[in-house]
């Protein structure tokens, strides 16, 4: 699986990797995020019974890291990504522009963009220009697999939560 471990860049730092399957979890399904190795590092959990979708994203430990969580009444489909109660990111369709792009506005921090095809899982998310992830279902050989490569100094948890939301807003 060397197609999965982390790549150096022209900065000679590695960018780590994850791979997801490439459909969520129905609502009260569970899947695996794992990284480069194959070893599991976080768990989905899609809450069942719920009136707004709901998944978890949990450490190995089984303890909260993200919840991320579909908002209803709003004019446009919006998922927020929440830490200890507090909404950490919420993402949303762009307002203006091409069809496969959203934004992520970040609550403290810089505000990210992802485009590209994002049902076609091939896509990046960017920080002012500056790449932030890049996912891609071309690393894999496998059907229904994507891999997420992460920059270094990446916030993991966070991106990968963003991930799963832009899943759950294009499924």
């Amino acid at each position: 699986m060397g197609i999965l471990r982390g790549r150096k860049t022209k900065d000679d730092h590695v960018r780590r990797r994850y791979r997801m399957r490439t459909k969520l979890a129905s609502i009260g399904d569970d899947f695996w995020i794992e990284d480069a190795q194959g070893t599991r590092t976080y768990k989905v959990n899609g809450k069942a019974l719920r009136i707004r979708e709901t998944f978890v994203l949990e450490d190995l430990s089984g303890h909260e890291v993200a919840k991320i969580q579909e908002r209803k009444l709003s004019v446009r489909d919006k998922i927020a990504v929440e830490r200890d109660g507090h909404t950490v990111a919420t993402v949303h369709k762009a307002l203006v522009g091409i069809r496969h792009r959203f934004a992520i506005d970040v609550t403290d921090g810089p505000d990210l963009k992802a485009h590209g095809n994002i049902v076609d899982h091939e896509y990046e998310i960017e920080r002012d220009g500056d790449p932030v992830a890049h996912v891609s279902k071309r690393w894999f050989r496998v059907r229904d697999t994507y891999g997420i490569e992460i920059e270094e100094g990446e916030d993991d948890a966070l991106v990968l939560a963003i991930v799963v939301a832009l899943e759950a807003l294009t499924d």
